[in-house]
C-alpha cells in the first residue's frame, strides 16, 4: 500500500511541499502519492511541466490512463490562472468527493519576474481552497532551485515532505500575510517606453492603438496581439470605471516580450481578485479575463495606487 495512502488524513485541504533531488526521487514520491489516490478511489490530477509529466507516465505505466495529466508550463504559464483554471476547476468537477492533485508551479526555468507571482499563488492556495476536500502535493527541485525558494516553500505550505515522510512546517503562518509579502516592487521600465494617460477622454481605443503598434513592431503574431489588446482594454476600462480618475499606461518590449503596465489610484484589496471565475460564469471581465489572456500578471499595491503589469511573449 502507498505510504501516502496511510499518511494522509481525511480532513479538509492538505497542501504539501515535496522536496526531491533527482528524477528517481521525483518519480518515486509523485507516483507513491498518485497511487495512494487511486487506492482510495480519489480523482487524481497531475499538473506538472512537460518533462516531469513523462517521468510520471513512465512510473505509473498503465495506471496513467486512470488519471488526468496537464502540462503546467501551458496551463499554468501565468501562475494567476492556476487556482481558478486548474485546481478549483478540478475540485468543483468532483464536488462531494475528495480529490488528489500534484501541482508544480515553480521549476528551475521560471524567471525572476515570474517567481513572486508563483510564490504568491502557493500561499493563496491555502486561502482559496482552505475548506476543500483535497490533497495537493507541490514538488520542489531541491537540487536546482535556490535556497530562498525552498525557504519560501516552508512558509507557503503547512506540511513538508520528502520521500514518503511528512511533517508540519515550523515556518508556516497566516497565508494571507505570506501572500502579501510577495507583493514586491516591480522593476523599473526602460527609458524608451510608450506612455499614455488613460482616462475618459483618451480611453481604451487609444490604449489599444499604442499597444498594437509596439507589439506589431516587435513581430508578435496577430492572434497574440489580439489577446494582448483585449487584456489592456480590460485594464483601461477598469481604470475609467472604478477609480473615477486617470491612469498611466506604459508599454515597452524586451528581447522576448511586450510588457504593458497601468498605474492608477485604485486599490485591489482582494488577493484572489482575477484568480477565480467571475459571476455569472458565462461573462469574462476584469482581471479574470486579463489572467486568461496573457503569460504573466504582476500586481503591486501601494497605499495610494495600484500597478498592474502584464507580460506577453513575442513568440
Amino acid at each position: 500500500m502507498s505510504g501516502y495512502a496511510t499518511a494522509l488524513e481525511s480532513g479538509p485541504l492538505q497542501h504539501d511541499a515535496f522536496f526531491y533531488r533527482d528524477d528517481d526521487g521525483y518519480r518515486a514520491g509523485v507516483v507513491d502519492f498518485v497511487r495512494g489516490g487511486l487506492e482510495s478511489d480519489e480523482p487524481v490530477l497531475v499538473a506538472v511541466p512537460g518533462p516531469n509529466l513523462e517521468l510520471v507516465r513512465a512510473g505509473l505505466g498503465a495506471d496513467a490512463e486512470r488519471i488526468r495529466l496537464a502540462d503546467m508550463a501551458v496551463a499554468g504559464r501565468n501562475p494567476g490562472r492556476i487556482i481558478g483554471g486548474v485546481l478549483s476547476a478540478f475540485v468543483d468537477e468532483h464536488r462531494g468527493r475528495r480529490v488528489r492533485i500534484v501541482g508544480e508551479p515553480i521549476w528551475a526555468g521560471r524567471t525572476d519576474e515570474e517567481y513572486p507571482a508563483c510564490a504568491e499563488h502557493e500561499a493563496l492556495i491555502n486561502v482559496a481552497l482552505g475548506t476543500a476536500q483535497a490533497a495537493i502535493l507541490c514538488p520542489y527541485d531541491a537540487a536546482r532551485l535556490g535556497h530562498s525558494v525552498l525557504v519560501d516553500a516552508t512558509r507557503t505550505h503547512p506540511v513538508l515532505a520528502e520521500g514518503t515522510q511528512r511533517w508540519p512546517s515550523p515556518a508556516y503562518t497566516d497565508p494571507g500575510a505570506v501572500a502579501a509579502s510577495f507583493d514586491r516592487p516591480l522593476s523599473e521600465p526602460p527609458d524608451d517606453t510608450g506612455v499614455l494617460v488613460v482616462g475618459p477622454r483618451t480611453g481604451p481605443r487609444a490604449a489599444r492603438r499604442l499597444v498594437h503598434d509596439v507589439a506589431e513592431q516587435a513581430g508578435m503574431a496577430p492572434a497574440r496581439i489580439a489577446d494582448l489588446l483585449r487584456a489592456v482594454q480590460e485594464l483601461a476600462v477598469n481604470t475609467i470605471a472604478h477609480t473615477g480618475g486617470t491612469g498611466l499606461l506604459v508599454v515597452w518590449r524586451t528581447d522576448s516580450e511586450v510588457r504593458c503596465q497601468l498605474q492608477d489610484g485604485g486599490r485591489i484589496s482582494d488577493p484572489l481578485a482575477g484568480r477565480l471565475p467571475p459571476e455569472p460564469p458565462d461573462v469574462e471581465h476584469g482581471l479574470w479575463a486579463v489572467h486568461q489572456l496573457v503569460d504573466l500578471v504582476r500586481i503591486h499595491r501601494r497605499s495610494d495606487n495600484t500597478t498592474v503589469r502584464v507580460h506577453m511573449r513575442i513568440s
